[in-house]
């Protein structure tokens, strides 16, 4: 997004949302206008990832993840991953794109590899005791960390298939976690409204704990750090998202909307200046994170958004 709200030009510019109504939309971000909708049948959109060329949208629901591609009029995905049984919860990319990474309510996490040829297989498997809800990506692309329902964060070493754990509140569910875009900071966020911040140091990256917040008084549903590592977002139950300071936890913003009701998912603009949440009230929008402002509404969905990728760096 450039300084005065307004998304550039060209192929790798996308806002991806996806939901209940079993659609995924393709959207002009700086004008609200939807450009594309495309298929997702049999379930709901879990989670959306755009790949790092740009050209394509991973989105994982019940039993399936399906890729689209965004540079087409294709409304159907070009690629199916089998295999995988109850919801995938999430999905994300090796940053030179060559693997992809999901995790669900199978109780593992999973590594696809996507240099073979368009018969996609599952090259790796993490097994954990509970369904998994958040799987991150350290930015040194050697470390998955997984967290779930068991309230159990384990960090998956992928070089040496050594794992470390991590109980940040018991009997609490992990719902997601981040790592910050330096590799410093990681955030986990629960179904009490908790999120716990750590410090990364060393190799592999070790945890130490640096604040607990009480985020949310209802449960929280993500947290992502902006590209510049300054804020965290977290969104939850009880309609709002909060953006916090990364340099002392105090609370920049929390973003409201009278019609907004659950906080789904949300995306920052790679200058940090802009925000993007999906709720249940089937609108995505669009905030200004210097005023604090709504800019922006996304209306097409028929039911709540769940899910929202965006992305305009140029490749």
């Amino acid at each position: 997004m450039s300084g005065d709200g307004t998304a550039g030009t060209g192929s790798q510019v996308a806002l991806v949302t996806g939901g209940y109504d079993h659609t995924i939309k393709l959207w002009q971000a700086h004008s609200g206008v939807c450009l594309r909708t495309m298929q997702h049948p049999d379930s709901q959109v879990n989670g959306l990832e755009i790949n790092p060329s740009g050209q394509m949208v991973a989105a994982c629901g019940y039993q399936h993840i399906r890729m689209y591609d965004l540079a087409s009029a294709n409304p159907d995905p070009v690629l199916n991953f089998e295999g995988v049984t109850k919801n995938v919860s999430r999905v994300g990319f090796h940053e030179k794109g060559t693997w992809m990474y999901t995790g669900g309510e199978d109780c593992t996490a999973r590594i696809w590899d996507l240099r073979v040829g368009r018969q996609f297989q599952c090259q790796r498997i993490f097994q954990v005791p509970a369904p998994v809800n958040a799987v991150a990506l350290h930015p040194d692309q050697t470390q998955l960390v997984v967290g779930g329902q068991s309230g159990i964060i384990h960090m998956w070493d992928l070089r040496t298939d050594h794992n470390e754990q991590l109980i940040p509140e018991a009997e609490a569910s992990i719902q997601d976690i981040a790592i910050d875009p330096e590799g410093r900071l990681m955030a986990a966020v629960t179904n009490r409204g908790s999120c716990y911040v750590w410090a990364l140091g060393g190799s592999p990256p070790r945890p130490v704990p640096r604040k607990q917040l009480h985020a949310h008084d209802k449960y929280a549903l993500r947290c992502k750090f902006s590209l510049d590592s300054t804020m965290l977002v977290t969104t939850s139950g009880d309609c709002s998202a909060r953006v916090w300071r990364t340099s002392d936890w105090s609370l920049l913003h929390e973003l409201r909307h009278d019609a907004q009701r659950w906080v789904w998912d949300a995306a920052f603009t790679v200058d940090s200046r802009y925000l993007f949440t999906g709720s249940s009230d089937s609108y995505a929008r669009l905030w200004d994170l210097e005023k604090g402002t709504l800019e922006r509404e996304y209306c097409g969905h028929q039911k709540p958004i769940t899910a929202l990728a965006f992305r305009d760096q140029a490749v």
